[in-house]
């Protein structure tokens, strides 16, 4: 089971997602039964934001004074996640920001996929995923590719 809060704080994202609370809900009950998750708990939080928090965001814990398309906080590392995979309790993985104005689409249907796009990479890197070397872009990717395609 994976549980996601979700906090809108720009109104723009209004215009092409209804409720992301509940677009998300339902993307997530494609998702959960994959061997990924091993039928554990999960939880995150997903923030939908503006350039502006975004750029103070990423100045303020990577040292990068400008503004992204998206920004993943991990709660804990891959290797801490095994471990606790193992404890029956619900796994607190971290946060998701998601920048409005860097969606650069603007029919419905694009902004969506670019969306889902996003938070699926988002939630991968939560997981302890990353691309600096090739390999574990690979892995990464196809992971990503795994969920794009449950959620069409």
């Amino acid at each position: 089971m994976i549980k996601i809060n979700v906090i809108v704080k720009d109104k723009n994202w209004f215009k092409f997602i209804k409720n992301p609370e509940i677009y998300l809900k339902n993307k997530i009950k494609r998702i959960q039964n994959d061997k990924f998750f091993k039928k554990k708990k999960y939880s995150f939080s997903l923030l939908l934001s503006d350039t502006q928090e975004i750029k103070n965001l990423n100045k303020k814990f990577r040292k990068k004074n400008k503004s992204t398309d998206i920004l993943s906080f991990p709660n804990l590392t891959k290797k801490k996640i095994k471990i606790l995979t193992k404890l029956n309790q619900e796994i607190y993985l971290g946060d998701i920001i998601i920048n409005f104005k860097k969606m650069n689409t603007m029919s419905k249907d694009l902004f969506k996929k670019h969306f889902n796009i996003l938070w699926i990479h988002g939630l991968i890197h939560l997981f302890g995923y990353d691309h600096k070397k090739n390999s574990s872009y690979k892995k990464m990717d196809a992971i990503e590719k795994k969920f794009l395609r449950k959620l069409r």
